[in-house]
């Protein structure tokens, strides 16, 4: 086993939509915030998913600042990284909120200089705050992406268990290869989720088996099932914790978030973790 670290970023991607990558990236800083990590999250998708997501959940006071105070502000150097950060109190992590417009800003930001590394000096301003820094990806491997793996530690795949989902992954192999190769050396990649699995059918425990076979070091042994409180959550602003947070599937994702602890070698913090 390696050292462990800690300050670590950590990039949640996948091209390819609807593999619960949102989901999964809201959910396991909820569950990493539970074990005492101080957690940012930051939403890098144009559609501002997460951003919506976690709206409801955000104070009062906060709420007129949300399409200001955005990660494309953040990237076009127009403020700091530290003054786009918003608490969610009732999770115990803090986000940089997206907005629509910030599809606009990556056509734009693709003629700047050093566009692939906005996000690493973005960062800077807020490295000594946080424990772990989660990027949830947009589901493209354009500059944002690209952004988030220069800037990021390592890498989480969440792969959805149906055969269609597994037709990217070599285009997304190439592009970390690509980055770790003429960007970033240290990029690592050691966690492929699967999501959305139901055991009760042969196509995900073959999917399961395929993607054993193709990536034995990077498979989690923690399965994400589908399931419906997983979905219900964000309408209520919530992770599954605070949705559902004595139910199966808080279980698997605090058996993700502890088997991930041991897979990204990062080093939990010595705080009170909450029960």
């Amino acid at each position: 086993m390696t050292d462990q670290r800690s300050d670590v970023r950590i990039a949640f991607i996948n091209q390819k939509g609807g593999v619960g990558k949102t989901t999964l990236a809201l959910n396991c800083a909820a569950g990493w915030a539970r074990l005492g990590f101080r957690v940012l999250l930051i939403d890098l998708d144009p559609q501002a998913h997460l951003t919506l997501s976690l709206t409801p959940s955000l104070e009062e006071s906060s709420l007129e600042r949300i399409e200001i105070d955005t990660i494309e502000a953040a990237l076009r150097r127009e403020k700091s990284l530290s003054e786009c950060v918003f608490e969610v109190p009732k999770e115990g992590f803090s986000l940089v909120p997206s907005h629509i417009d910030l599809s606009g800003a990556e056509g734009e930001l693709s003629q700047e200089l050093g566009r692939e590394l906005l996000l690493r000096d973005a960062l800077a301003s807020v490295d000594d705050d946080f424990d772990l820094i989660l990027l949830d990806c947009p589901p493209s491997l354009g500059l944002l992406s690209l952004n988030a793996l220069a800037a990021a530690d390592e890498v989480v795949v969440p792969v959805q268990a149906e055969y269609l989902a597994l037709q990217g992954m070599a285009q997304l192999m190439k592009i970390i290869q690509l980055v770790q190769e003429r960007l970033h050396p240290d990029l690592k990649w050691n966690a492929v989720v699967p999501t959305m699995v139901d055991s009760r059918t042969r196509l995900s425990r073959d999917v399961v088996e395929e993607l054993r076979i193709h990536f034995p070091d990077q498979l989690t042994r923690t399965l994400i099932p589908s399931r419906v409180k997983v979905a219900e959550a964000p309408s209520f602003g919530l992770s599954i914790f605070g949705h559902d947070p004595h139910g199966p599937a808080a279980g698997e994702i605090e058996d993700l978030c502890q088997e991930l602890v041991e897979k990204l070698s990062l080093t939990l913090p010595e705080r009170d973790v909450v029960i």
